[in-house]
């Protein structure tokens, strides 16, 4: 199944009997039969067609509204989705369990940082990614043995500091500097891009998780609310590093990327302009669609990587006392 990215601002989105056609002042820029489609995705001033909604919805199609910088506004999804039959199951989640789910999101994504980095320091041999990896050696042990939710956040927090300290380090080319996270708004070209890739990692996580029947306000490490999908949010913790932030590492050093043509500076911050969204989201895409090892003998599209986590989550809602096994990079 494919999502289908409409990322160009002023495009028209029509039916064609089995078929959406993605155009432009009349000229074709896409077309992808409705069987093959999971979720469609538009971002900034493009539309759909009423029939194309509603096929879209016929077929269990979710529509994503988001800004062209990735804010998401709002979703449609069919009557079929609207209701969450795992919700109580989600309610009834007593505090340790969510507790020691809640571990295994945060030492997760420390660990596949703590990889990332690995990676690198065996390209670069630099200091400051050594003494980060050993940092985060000391977080993931310390966040095993947290006994509060407010405690798990502060090692998170601590640890993801400590990664993006020694993530410029692994940035080839001058012009693009990073010092820090910096997330609303993005202060550089890089911040923009992780910030943009969060985002849409985000919004596909979000479309697997209804499509599972969860709850997603009902989650074990961040807190919901009514504008905030906080299971999304869970889920993300541990695709971070190995999706959004090595392919921001590949754009970089590749020098794909561009950083005088592909991001533009307003309202006090940086962000991915039309070429730069077009040129990311088409990475994304190549690298969601690459086969991985997750077995001796089997290989796995990433974008089944996501689907597997949710039905993972959702195994441990039925059964919480098997636990929820988080996705580890090596």
């Amino acid at each position: 199944m494919k999502t289908l990215y409409v990322s160009q601002q002023g495009c028209y989105v029509k039916l064609d009997q089995e078929t959406l056609k993605v155009e432009k002042k009349r000229q074709l820029l896409a077309e992808i039969q409705l069987p093959l489609i999971e979720q469609v995705l538009i971002f900034g001033k493009s539309q759909m067609t009423t029939q194309a909604i509603r096929a879209c919805l016929w077929r269990n199609i979710s529509i994503v509204y988001l800004s062209r910088m990735g804010y998401c506004y709002g979703r449609i999804m069919s009557l079929e989705r609207g209701y969450r039959h795992l919700t109580r199951y989600q309610q009834q989640l007593d505090f340790s369990q969510r507790l020691l789910t809640a571990r295994e999101f945060v030492k997760a994504k420390l660990k596949n940082c703590r990889v990332i980095l690995q990676r690198q320091q065996r390209r670069l041999q630099s200091d400051n990614i050594l003494f980060a990896i050993d940092s985060l050696n000391y977080l993931i042990e310390q966040a095993n043995l947290a006994e509060t939710i407010e405690r798990l956040m502060g090692f998170e927090g601590v640890g993801a500091s400590t990664y993006f300290s020694a993530f410029g380090d692994c940035l080839t080319p001058s012009e693009f500097i990073f010092l820090a996270r910096s997330r609303r708004p993005p202060g550089n070209p890089v911040n923009a891009m992780l910030s943009f890739g969060y985002q849409v990692l985000w919004n596909h996580l979000l479309a697997l998780i209804e499509l599972q029947g969860l709850d997603p306000y009902q989650a074990c490490l961040h807190q919901g609310s009514e504008r905030h999908a906080a299971l999304a949010s869970d889920l993300i913790e541990e695709f971070r590093a190995p999706i959004v932030d090595s392919l921001v590492l590949y754009l970089v050093n590749r020098r794909i990327m561009n950083a005088d043509n592909d991001f533009e500076y307003h309202d006090g911050g940086c962000y991915l302009n039309n070429t730069g969204r077009k040129k990311y989201l088409k990475h994304f895409v190549q690298r969601m669609e690459e086969t991985v090892q997750t077995t001796p003998d089997e290989k796995q599209p990433r974008w089944d990587l996501l689907m597997q986590q949710v039905k993972r989550y959702k195994a441990f809602v039925y059964s919480p006392a098997y636990g929820y096994q988080p996705y580890l990079i090596r």
